[in-house]
C-alpha cells in the first residue's frame, strides 16, 4: 500500500465474507444491518490494536497474579450524520465505556463542499482518543472537514474507519491529514462520474434506515 501510507485494509476472512453480503443489493435493510455491526465490530478489534497495557494485580480462585488491562484510555465514537450511526453499535459491543459524539454534514449542491449542521462532542478533547467513523470514504471531502473540526477543538488522537474506500478518497484525506490513519474493509476500484464508489455497495444510509 506504499501508494497510500495513511491506510490499513483489514481483510480478514470473516469480514471479506460478510462484505460480500453488505455489498449484494439483494440483501434485505435488516440483514444489511446486522452485518455492517458485524464487521465494525471485527474491524475495532484491529483498530485498537495499539492500545497500550498496565499490569494490575487480581486474585483468581486459585490463586493471586499479575494480569493486564487497557491503559487510560479514553475512547470517543464520532458517526458522522447519519450513514456513520451504522457502525457505532457493532464498534460499541467491543468498547462498550466509549463515549459518542456527532457530527452532522451535508454537501452543497453548488459547490459541493462538506457544509456542518451539526457538531457535538465530550470536553477535554486533548486527552481523548477519537474514532471517527462513516460506512464510505468516497471522495474524502466529509471526512477531512470532519477531522478538522475535531482538530480545531483540540484532538491529538484520531483514527478514520470506513467500510469501503475509494482510491480517490484516500488519497485526498491523506493530503489534507497526512498524521491520522484510515482503515478500511476494501479499498475498491474508483468513483463514478457522480461520486459513488464503485463497485461499492450503493448509499449506505439509505440501506440501513431504508429511506430508498
Amino acid at each position: 500500500m506504499s501508494e497510500h501510507p495513511n491506510l490499513t485494509v483489514i481483510s480478514h476472512p470473516l469480514i471479506k465474507h460478510k462484505l460480500r453480503y453488505i455489498r449484494d443489493k439483494k440483501t434485505p435493510k435488516k440483514e444489511f444491518k446486522e452485518l455492517v455491526d458485524e464487521v465494525a465490530m471485527l474491524m475495532a478489534y484491529e483498530i485498537t490494536s495499539d492500545f497500550p497495557l498496565r499490569k494490575v494485580k487480581i486474585k483468581t480462585p486459585m490463586c493471586d497474579m499479575d494480569a493486564e488491562e487497557v491503559s487510560g484510555k479514553k475512547v470517543v465514537l464520532v458517526p458522522i450524520l447519519r450513514a456513520g450511526l451504522g457502525m457505532v453499535d457493532g464498534v460499541m459491543k467491543l468498547i462498550p465505556s466509549a463515549r459518542i459524539g456527532h457530527i452532522g454534514l451535508y454537501r452543497d449542491h453548488d459547490t459541493l463542499q462538506p457544509v456542518q449542521y451539526y457538531f457535538k462532542i465530550p470536553t477535554h478533547c486533548e486527552d481523548r482518543d477519537f474514532i471517527l467513523i462513516d460506512p464510505m470514504l468516497a471522495t474524502g471531502g466529509s471526512a477531512a472537514a470532519a477531522a478538522q473540526m475535531l482538530k480545531e477543538e483540540g484532538a491529538k488522537s484520531i483514527k478514520f474507519m470506513s467500510l469501503i474506500a475509494a482510491p480517490e478518497g484516500v488519497r485526498a484525506f491523506y493530503e489534507a491529514h497526512p498524521d491520522i490513519k484510515v482503515y478500511t474493509a476494501s479499498l475498491d476500484e474508483k468513483l463514478n462520474e457522480v461520486g459513488y464508489i464503485v463497485p461499492g455497495l450503493g448509499d449506505a444510509g439509505d440501506r440501513l434506515f431504508g429511506t430508498k
